[in-house]
């Protein structure tokens, strides 16, 4: 699971109390466990959040993909991990746009305030047993989504002065919580959809979300800035004219897809395809400006081209890590061993798993890198292992289910196989996202700082928009062809990284 993105801005230093942008950690100071308070509210709503985005998504493809007696929409496998490609790519470019209307416009309390309405309105939509109000519920997911994530982790890094010594040991709780609901969400939603019915695990979903915005609203008193605009707001006539472009963009686009789907055009096929051009078009359209700007220095612009390759790097691993959410949840839902003792647990409930390899993971990896100092390796040295590691959690299922096509349809393999796959790919998500979104605010050109999330995120989208594509391979070849040939890719991918590692060493000074 992807680390928690933040703000297109970064969290300036806090210097009063209860405003935008202000320290909280003055006399008098409200704190819980030794912090500032509001990071139990903001820990809270990561908590739900999770719960219900992952444990939503743990069952989705299943839905998709389960016949319409069942109460499923009908889809075939690969389609069904194509659609769920597509959502996940349009979830990271409407986020780029939520931190630049939090920065802007918004405000970053609103912003998670009205994202998280937005997504509880869209799990309560999905709730109901329709197709319309699938869609409908997805896309307001989408939106709402996109205003929460990232400004969430900015709110949390507002809470310290940048000097605080609590300040690291805040964001570690606060990415405790975030754990503890993607472990939980495929427990409770995976079990209510796959024993009780797809829009019962849904239900859930909206349960959560709505019991984080409860808990959000209750701790508001101790938020900064939740009475106060954007920090980097438009003048108001600038910010007039973005709300009628925004209003009429939106406008403009639900009247063009309402018009190319009533000519029969915009089918559901197509708009996948559309969704992983845009995802294509968009980081190339950001390199591009960044290259040509004339406020770029010819020193940052020798550093872009390295973070090229580290950019791609973070495309190859994540077109790994997202499958957890459509062809490993497909495949463990048609051939993993899903009894324990007697007693059969929904097959969901594996997508747990790589949250709690995670969790254990990220503290080994951590004194791991303590302990080797300045011996420890390069960040490009990093991303590639992480990437390395990618591609062998899917060569390992390559290794498990080769052979078993001769077993008929109903053969299974032991839980270890999943497990042992995610335990790789946790590990190699830990070492490569915290390396890569260091490296990401170190390499960006000093003109596009605030920006820097949002190129990374690009990446993410991007990975999603390739796979929206490649998953329809998922049907048509075998399950040790399928996974042997993305492992193999990534696996490759890697390796031609850590090729160039000497070249990398010398083009992305200062970083080491």
């Amino acid at each position: 699971m992807p680390l928690p993105y933040t703000s297109s801005q970064p969290a300036p230093e806090r210097r009063g109390h209860g405003g935008e942008g202000e320290e909280g950690n003055g006399p008098g100071e409200r704190t819980f466990l030794s912090h500032p308070r509001g990071l139990l509210p903001l820990s809270g709503l990561e908590v739900w959040e999770r719960f219900s985005f992952l444990g939503m998504q743990a069952i989705l493809v299943l839905y998709f993909a389960d016949g319409l007696a069942n109460g499923g929409l009908g889809m075939a496998s690969g389609t069904a991990a194509s659609v769920v490609a597509a959502y996940g790519t349009l979830v990271y470019l409407v986020s780029v746009a939520g931190g630049w209307l939090a920065d802007r416009i918004l405000g970053s309390y609103r912003a998670v305030l009205y994202g998280g309405i937005l997504i509880a309105c869209g799990h309560y939509s999905m709730a109901v047993p329709t197709p319309a109000m699938t869609w409908a519920g997805l896309g307001l997911i989408i939106i709402g989504t996109g205003l929460l994530k990232p400004n969430v982790s900015s709110m949390v890094g507002k809470l310290y002065g940048t000097d605080d010594d609590r300040r690291d040991a805040g964001f570690a709780l606060y990415y405790m919580g975030i754990n503890i609901g993607a472990f939980l969400g495929p427990v409770v939603s995976g079990w209510l959809g796959q024993k009780q019915g797809w829009h019962w695990g849904f239900s859930a979903a909206a349960i959560g979300m709505t019991l984080g915005l409860i808990q959000y609203v209750i701790g508001r008193r101790d938020l900064a800035g939740r009475k106060h605009g954007a920090e980097f707001a438009l003048p108001p006539s600038a910010m007039r004219r973005a709300l009628w472009i925004i209003a009429g963009s939106v406008v403009a686009v639900g009247a063009l897809a309402w018009v190319l789907t009533a000519a029969g055009w915009l089918t559901m096929s197509r708009f996948v395809d559309v969704t992983s051009l845009v995802s294509v078009v968009a980081p190339v359209a950001y390199f591009v400006v960044m290259f040509r700007s004339p406020r770029v220095s010819a020193e940052e612009r020798g550093r872009l081209r390295p973070y090229i390759v580290l950019f791609a790097s973070s495309v190859v691993f994540n077109l790994i890590l997202f499958q957890s959410y459509s062809t490993m949840t497909l495949l463990a839902a048609d051939h993993a061993d899903t009894e324990v003792f007697g007693w059969e647990f929904p097959s969901t409930w594996y997508n747990s798993v790589l949250g709690v390899a995670e969790v254990l993971a990220a503290p080994l990896v951590a004194a791991l890198w303590v302990r080797l100092g300045r011996r420890q390796p390069h960040a490009s040295q990093k991303i590639a292992i992480g990437v390395v590691l990618g591609g062998l959690s899917f060569l390992l299922m390559a290794w498990a289910t080769f052979g078993r096509e001769g077993d008929g349809a109903g053969w299974t393999m032991a839980a270890w196989w999943i497990v042992g796959s995610y335990v790789l790919l946790g590990t190699g998500d830990v070492i490569l996202q915290a390396t890569g979104m260091s490296t990401t605010t170190k390499l960006a050109p000093a003109a596009f700082a605030s920006q820097t999330m949002a190129l990374w995120m690009l990446s993410i989208a991007l990975a999603n928009g390739i796979q929206a594509q490649t998953v329809k391979l998922y049907d048509q070849l075998s399950a040790p062809a399928y996974f042997g040939l993305n492992g193999a890719v990534t696996v490759v991918a890697g390796l031609a990284v850590l090729a160039v590692v000497p070249w990398l060493r010398r083009t992305m000074a200062p970083v080491h």
